[in-house]
């Protein structure tokens, strides 16, 4: 209760709050080194950080949270390792999606699914459709995903448009890419986290990132909880946003690579 109301109080003495957050959740294997366990009770920690997270976001009004779940290339890590990862994603799906429904959070996934078993396929499908309705928040699980695949099928998709006649080269712009985006239905993420002390974005959300405020955390993700979010928010409220522009002092923001 001590830190959720520390939490609360340091969120509230920032500024502005983001609609998107994504984060990039490192540190479950370390995390399970640290304490002499075997790595998917790093995992398993991993998931009661995901809960502690969403409700954080609920209390803070971010519409958006966008979790990196499963890395294109986690497929190279040890078979036992991305078993249980795959396994721990299964059970996820079995016992959350109900509590998720019931507080009005829409559950969508991103990435490219057909490596997945069919049943993984399935729970992923029903948790989509069963929330499909909600509205109070959306969260989306990134899996099998890496940024450079999310870039180059929509270009794909685009140049399959101008095969068949659909659509004119000269029309393909940053608009028309976009619209073939995996979060193409979102607004862009105004903070990216990553936690476990690295300093990457590691082929998460290359496109989306352009303009994402980063913040990175040595804290391993099973120790991330309310208090190191709003820690994060508040430092997302103390930033200045330019976008690539300078803001004057009357308010007109002005473009320069100095900004």
């Amino acid at each position: 209760m001590a830190e959720s109301t520390t939490a609360k109080a340091i969120a509230e003495a920032s500024g502005p709050r983001p609609r998107h957050v994504a984060i990039i959740m490192d540190g479950n294997n370390r995390w399970a080194r640290q304490r002499a366990l075997p790595g998917p009770a790093g995992h398993r920690a991993g998931v009661e950080a995901v809960r502690g997270v969403m409700r954080a976001c609920r209390e803070h009004g971010v519409e958006v949270l966008t979790l990196f779940a499963f890395s294109s290339e986690n497929w190279t890590r040890p078979v036992p390792e991305v078993r249980a990862l795959l396994a721990l994603l299964s059970r996820y799906l079995r016992t959350e999606v109900k509590q998720l429904h019931e507080d009005n959070v829409r559950l969508r996934f991103v990435g490219e699914r057909h490596r997945f078993s069919p049943r993984l396929q399935r729970l992923m499908t029903h948790a989509e459709t069963v929330t499909a309705k909600n509205t109070a928040a959306t969260v989306v699980i990134a899996v099998d995903y890496g940024g450079r695949w999310d870039i180059t099928q929509a270009a794909q998709r685009l140049a399959e448009r101008c095969a068949k006649g659909q659509l004119n080269p000269e029309e393909i712009n940053e608009s028309a890419l976009q619209a073939e985006m995996s979060l193409a239905e979102f607004p862009p993420p105004d903070l990216c986290i990553r936690t476990g002390g690295d300093a990457r974005v590691s082929n998460f959300l290359l496109w989306d990132f352009a303009y994402t405020e980063l913040y990175f955390t040595s804290i391993l993700w099973p120790d991330f909880g309310e208090l190191e979010f709003a820690r994060a928010l508040a430092d997302y409220g103390r930033r200045e946003r330019r976008f690539g522009g300078r803001q004057e002092p009357d308010g007109i923001v002005a473009g320069g690579m100095d900004a």
